[in-house]
């Protein structure tokens, strides 16, 4: 396996990142332009692998797409499948497959989809045959599982011959997602009516708007991390604007107590040092891909913290949980749930003089939340090319940040 070593420097240049765009946003944006026969013009689509590989399977004509770890297009292209003239067959990686999907499928068919487990009942591979008449315009879904499966439903409601009512059963999880889908949505055209849990979206046309990808607020996480741990540090980061589409804006929210200020200027924002508060108690359901991040960071920094809404870190690339868990623990830090939905930081927070080894578990944010530890010590970070899925520049753009 291929390893990189990330040697101690403790104080960042200050630089311009220029940060890869939004994936989410990407991804939404290609499968609107699909179904609107791609009249609209993409700008500054994502160079994340996910990407590439949703762009790559909207254009081809093969009965089997293959996402290979992509989570979001094998969602999206599912539902997005039951709308063409073709049978597909969607599969996946090993990881991929055992990535449950039938939440998504059962609701499909409620609409009137005709799938086909090839494998294990409710996980991918599966085949999926083009919807001849749709039979129902109402349905339900639990609100709290991945809200992928909502937005690729979402989607795909317009170009419906009934349209679609969504009800949300239960709590709902990263609902800034699903927020984002429909603003996306009403950008090109498309109106929505979401009032308490249920989401109201009649029969209409998508129109053509040209639409420019912002950075990835995502990725803009890990370089607050690295000014969070560093002694000296001041990072701009390129293309980010304060009022975004995207759910994880909140690290600015969050890092504001962890230690980091946010100015926003015209062209990105700009990340300074303040003083850090000694307890973060939040809620990481609308906004679960920064749970490793900030587990990271108050774990070295000795603040207390308290994370609920970590429910869908299980069934994301890896089990984030246990990864987290594991890999803290080289550095004396315990994530331990304390009561049933509440994991608690406690860190007695030890660094050692040789390297220590990162395992990344085929997970692109496992890689990136722990490369600022070395802002600590030196640090190996195994099968450092996993970050491409989300952010191939990363570690490139460490290079530009380090000082030594």
């Amino acid at each position: 396996m291929d390893t990189i070593l990330l040697e101690h420097c403790s104080t960042l240049k200050s630089v311009e990142i220029p940060l890869e765009a939004s994936k989410s946003e990407s991804n939404r944006a290609l499968i609107i332009n699909a179904i609107s026969s791609n009249q609209s013009a993409l700008q500054n689509l994502s160079n994340a692998r996910d990407t590439q590989t949703m762009q790559r399977l909207l254009a081809s004509d093969e009965e089997t797409l293959d996402v290979l770890d992509a989570g979001t297009t094998m969602r999206f292209l599912t539902a997005y499948s039951i709308l063409g003239e073709q049978t597909r067959i969607m599969t996946g990686t090993e990881r991929m497959q055992k990535r449950p999907i039938h939440i998504l499928v059962k609701a499909l068919k409620k609409i009137g989809a005709k799938i086909k487990y090839l494998k294990e009942e409710g996980y991918p591979p599966h085949q999926i045959q083009p919807l001849r008449k749709q039979k129902n315009n109402n349905i339900s879904i639990k609100g709290d599982v991945s809200s992928q499966f909502i937005s690729a439903l979402l989607m795909i409601a317009p170009a419906l011959p009934e349209g679609l009512t969504l009800n949300l059963k239960g709590k709902v999880g990263s609902r800034p997602y699903i927020q984002m889908t429909l603003d996306m949505m009403k950008l090109f055209g498309v109106h929505a009516n979401w009032t308490n849990n249920t989401i109201e979206i009649a029969h209409q046309d998508y129109g053509s708007y040209p639409y420019v990808v912002e950075s990835d607020w995502s990725g803009a996480s890990y370089w607050y991390s690295f000014v969070a741990l560093a002694d000296e540090a001041k990072i701009k980061l390129l293309g980010l604007r304060q009022k975004s589409l995207q759910g994880d804006i909140a690290i600015v929210r969050i890092m504001n107590q962890l230690g980091v200020m946010s100015t926003f200027e015209e062209d990105g924002v700009v990340l300074q040092k303040i003083p850090h508060q000694e307890s973060l108690e939040f809620d990481f359901s609308d906004c679960p891909d920064l749970a490793q991040t900030v587990a990271v960071v108050c774990g070295v920094k000795g603040i207390h913290c308290k994370m609920t809404g970590l429910e869908s870190l299980r069934i994301k690339e890896t089990d984030r949980i246990k990864a987290l868990k594991r890999e803290l623990k080289k550095f004396k830090i315990k994530l331990k749930e304390t009561e049933e939905g509440l994991w608690e930081i406690k860190s007695k927070f030890q660094t050692t003089e040789e390297p220590i080894e990162i395992d990344t578990y085929e997970d692109h944010r496992m890689a990136m939340a722990f490369a600022p530890l070395m802002t600590q010590q030196s640090i190996i970070i195994k099968d450092p090319s996993v970050v491409n899925k989300s952010y191939p520049s990363f570690w490139e753009h460490v290079e530009l940040a380090k000082s030594i």
